[in-house]
């Protein structure tokens, strides 16, 4: 079979923070309370299915078992990567994810994540780091409850890109629409929930020993991608981030530009605009709020058009 793009259809789930922005979007979500989709992922807690062509219905497990050319030439051990679009309607709760080694003594990954800020309401901000010295500081304050004094809130704006190792005490605040793209796990330590209740009248369990663990300490400040930017004809490249896990980057394409040939997949987000994707004679329609998997044999098509493109490039150290 000829490789082609892979759309998905989003796996939605519903938090206690959630809201009803993601119809902005054109999801059709199940409720207001929907905190996000899920529009790329073989996670087992929420695979998305691909959406149409001959593969359609199937889940991305199977295609690299079928077509690991597809993938590139890497034995990976599952699916890397993770693409969400999150809907924060109320603050999230304040929470870390593990490193590689940690999480794999509990059978999981490890979590490093990033954001665009695809919107925010007037004095959004996020949680980003600690202001404790040490861990032995970090664990008195975080059990005595000096939650004001302990963490780092940033204000962000719409275009802002966020990166979040793992080990980084963080949150997403109220009036916030992110497009989080991170590693596949689901491993997260609450170490605070503003003692909030679900519908049931009960709090959310914390994880605060697991918390302690692998928070790093001193924190590391936020620091705001550079402009590491280059040009190809037809589009302006912005170099967001390169870390152990993936890369990212920000494509603005005014007319038609090609793609470097990869030696593995690409995932691409369309952030605005509309364009086609073109491969030889064939070519697929590009819009705003679409989400891709580029297999390998399409990472050097060509993009025409006058779009803004999120790419993400897995790292071969993950599989």
């Amino acid at each position: 079979m000829d490789a082609y793009p892979l759309r998905f259809h989003p796996v939605f789930k519903e938090r206690i923070w959630g809201g009803s922005r993601l119809r902005s979007l054109g999801y059709q979500i199940p409720s207001d309370r929907t905190g996000e989709a899920w529009v790329i992922s073989d996670h087992d807690h929420g695979p998305s299915p691909v959406a149409d062509g001959p593969l359609a219905g199937r889940r991305i497990a199977e295609i690299m078992r079928e077509y690991p050319h597809w993938f590139g030439d890497v034995a990976w051990e599952r699916f890397p990567l993770l693409v969400k679009v999150i809907d924060a309607a109320d603050d999230l709760s304040v929470q870390v994810h593990p490193d590689d080694a940690y999480a794999r003594l509990r059978g999981d990954w490890g979590k490093t994540e990033c954001w665009y800020v695809l919107d925010a309401e007037p004095g959004a901000c996020i949680v980003y780091g600690h202001r404790a010295r040490d861990r032995e500081v970090l664990k008195q304050m975080m059990e005595s409850g000096r939650w004001d004094d302990l963490l780092v809130r940033v204000n962000v704006r719409a275009g802002d890109f966020i990166f979040v190792p793992s080990g980084t005490l963080h949150a997403l605040g109220r009036g916030l629409l992110v497009l989080e793209i991170q590693q596949s796990s689901d491993t997260t330590y609450r170490v605070y929930d503003y003692d909030r209740v679900d519908t049931g009248g009960r709090k959310r369990e914390l994880h605060l020993a697991d918390a302690l663990a692998v928070t790093r300490c001193p924190s590391p400040p936020l620091r705001r991608p550079g402009r590491a930017r280059s040009g190809r004809e037809g589009a302006e490249i912005d170099h967001l981030l390169f870390c152990d896990a993936f890369s990212v980057e920000k494509w603005k394409v005014n007319g038609m530009t090609a793609f470097p040939q990869r030696d593995v997949f690409v995932l691409l987000s369309v952030l605005e605009g509309e364009g086609r994707l073109v491969y030889g004679d064939r070519s697929w329609a590009l819009h705003r709020g679409d989400h891709l998997l580029l297999p390998r044999p399409l990472t050097s098509a060509k993009a025409a058009g006058r779009m803004t493109l999120l790419v993400s490039v897995p790292s071969v150290s993950t599989h």
